[in-house]
C-alpha cells in the first residue's frame, strides 16, 4: 500500500459505486488496527507520525467510500470527469423546475406534515438519480453523465438540509 494509491485500491475494493458496505466496513477495522499510532509507541515519533498520516488517510477514504454521494463524485474525478460545482453550475430546464416547484412548497407549507411529505418526494427523487449516478458509473461508463447527477444531487442535499431546518423550526422536540 501506498498513501497515493486511490481509496479503492487501499480498500482492496473494485473501483464500482455499487460497494458491499459490510466489506468496506471490516476492511476499515482491518486497516485502522494496522496502521493505530499506538501500535508504534515503542518504535519513536518518526514511526508515530507516519502511522497518523496513514491512519488519516485511511479515515478520509473511509469517510469517502461509505458516502454514496462522496463515492460518486470521488469516481466521477477518478474517471477523468471531475465535479467541478463551483464552476459548473448548468442545470437542466426540467431540474430547475422541479426544484423551484419544491421550493415553491415549501414555502407554502403550513405544518410539519406537508414538510414531511416533500421531504419523502424529495427523498426518492435523490434516491432515484443516486441510483441513476450509479448506473452510468458502472454499468454504461458515463462519468460525465454521472459528473452531471452528482451535480444535482448536491443541491437536492442542500435543499433536504432546508427541510430538516424546517422541520426542526416546527417540531424542536425532534
Amino acid at each position: 500500500m501506498k498513501l497515493s494509491d486511490d481509496d479503492f485500491v487501499l480498500f482492496g475494493l473494485p473501483q464500482r459505486h455499487a460497494l458491499d458496505r459490510a466489506a468496506l466496513d471490516a476492511r476499515w477495522r482491518q486497516l485502522q488496527a494496522e496502521v493505530h499510532p499506538d501500535r508504534f509507541a515503542s518504535e519513536g515519533a518518526a514511526a508515530q507520525r507516519i502511522a497518523m498520516q496513514w491512519a488519516v488517510r485511511v479515515n478520509e477514504a473511509y469517510a469517502r467510500l461509505k458516502d454514496p454521494l462522496a463515492r460518486a463524485a470521488y469516481l466521477c474525478t477518478l474517471r477523468g470527469a471531475p465535479i467541478a460545482a463551483e464552476s459548473n453550475t448548468a442545470m437542466p430546464a426540467a431540474f430547475l423546475l422541479q426544484q423551484m416547484q419544491w421550493r415553491e412548497t415549501l414555502d407554502d407549507a403550513a405544518g410539519a406534515a406537508e414538510v414531511e411529505a416533500l421531504t419523502e418526494t424529495v427523498a426518492a427523487a435523490e434516491a432515484e438519480l443516486l441510483a441513476q449516478a450509479g448506473r452510468k458509473l458502472d454499468e454504461t461508463g458515463d462519468a460525465a453523465g454521472a459528473a452531471a447527477d452528482v451535480r444535482a444531487l448536491m443541491f437536492v442535499q442542500r435543499f433536504r438540509h432546508d427541510l430538516e431546518r424546517r422541520l426542526d423550526a416546527l417540531d424542536p422536540t425532534r
